[in-house]
């Protein structure tokens, strides 16, 4: 005959899964083996003394500490415990200092002998959240030359202007072409034309540094420079700076003339975004300066500052 208690143990213990159950109060009335395992794993200074703790107060001092998955923890289990939900779920980071960790808790509720109790169990989901990463990181990204795509920088641009309106900040937006790119490719083959590409990219994207400003691929031989919160001088001076970068570079282009490298041409607008206008007008003014650019025989910068219309 099975030992109900004993064998329900060997159960729990067989789970990966860390499985922790609480009474009304939020007191720890039994962890599993995983549990015991993880704190020993990661130096839990209480893991040998689970049954002397309580679970709600751990979470409430994380909330107090600024954790606000702790907070989010805190409030669920205690919709359970109300009777508000029948149970929760939380996803929430746990990162060591070696790898990135998350785990999924669900919370529900039982009745034994008349008591109510709560199992709490932690499903670690890491691999779901690195694939996910992943495959947000190639939705945003270029994959030839491992920056911004467009989808990414049209999101961004908006989330900028609105920022730069708000506070009454004046945003800079840059478009940069390679010239004669096809050219280019048509005499030195597309493998040297992508590796252009991927030498410039690296470029431009060195010199995005802050939150508020980005480098993505346009299009094409084509690249965007966002600047939030950045003058028509202080993104000119930024831009002089890449041109420089970029010659050093010292890249082959017998149809550039008279250098014989690899130039580009510029187009550089700033405007501090009211309700006036529209991002998309902060773009067709860069591109508009582009191409007038180009027409001054190209390896050339155009600026034009709207900021001060």
């Amino acid at each position: 005959m099975i030992d109900d208690k004993a064998f329900f143990k060997l159960v729990l213990d067989t789970t990966p899964d860390q499985v922790v159950v609480i009474n009304s109060a939020g007191d720890i009335v039994y962890v599993n083996r995983s549990w015991q395992n993880f704190g020993e794993q990661n130096d839990c200074a209480c893991c040998d003394m689970w049954e002397q703790q309580n679970y709600l107060t751990e979470c409430e001092k994380a909330a107090q500490k600024g954790d606000s998955f702790g907070l989010k923890a805190f409030n669920g289990i205690k919709s359970v415990i109300s009777g508000a939900n029948g149970d929760f779920y939380l996803e929430y980071p746990c990162h060591s200092e070696d790898e990135k960790r998350w785990f999924m808790m669900r919370v529900v509720s039982f009745n034994h002998i008349d008591n109510a109790y709560y199992a709490i169990s932690h499903q670690n989901i890491t691999e779901r959240k690195l694939a996910e990463e992943q495959v947000q990181k190639l939705a945003a990204i270029d994959g030839l030359t491992d920056i911004a795509n467009r989808g990414f920088f049209d999101t961004f641009l908006e989330q900028e202007w609105n920022r730069c309106q708000r506070l009454s900040m004046p945003l800079s937006l840059a478009i940069i072409d390679i010239d004669d790119f096809k050219l280019l490719n048509d005499t030195y083959g597309h493998q040297q034309g992508d590796t252009c590409l991927k030498m410039v990219a690296k470029v431009l994207n060195e010199h995005t540094k802050r939150p508020s400003d980005l480098c993505a691929r346009f299009g094409g031989e084509e690249f965007v420079l966002v600047y939030g919160n950045t003058n028509s001088d202080q993104a000119l001076l930024v831009l002089n700076d890449i041109l420089e970068n970029l010659k050093q570079l010292n890249i082959e282009n017998k149809h550039s003339l008279p250098s014989r490298t690899l130039t580009v041409s510029v187009g550089l607008t700033t405007i501090t975004p009211s309700s006036d206008f529209t991002a998309a007008y902060l773009i067709k003014e860069a591109d508009d300066l582009l191409y007038k650019a180009k027409d001054k025989g190209k390896d050339a910068l155009c600026v034009s500052d709207l900021a001060l219309v």
